[in-house]
């Protein structure tokens, strides 16, 4: 499943996309009762899941690398 929707969002990215869709979700429901708001569902779903299909396909990552597991010898 890596593959396919691989870790590339920092955690600060991931919690201000949850942010921002769930306060355009909220125009759904609260405000201007518009369906524009519905968009708000992409930015909460990659927050949640913590990958951006975009990045992928640009090979694009804001996460900070990892440590390789391999050891030098």
């Amino acid at each position: 499943m890596s593959k396919i929707l691989p870790r590339n969002e920092h955690q600060i990215e991931r919690a201000l996309r949850v942010v921002v869709g769930l306060a355009l979700l909220s125009l759904v429901f609260v405000g201007p009762h518009t369906l524009w708001g519905l968009l708000g569902l992409v930015p909460l779903a990659t927050g949640l899941i913590g990958s951006c299909p975009i990045y992928t396909v640009l090979g694009f990552s804001t996460c900070p690398i990892q440590p390789s597991s391999k050891t030098m010898s």
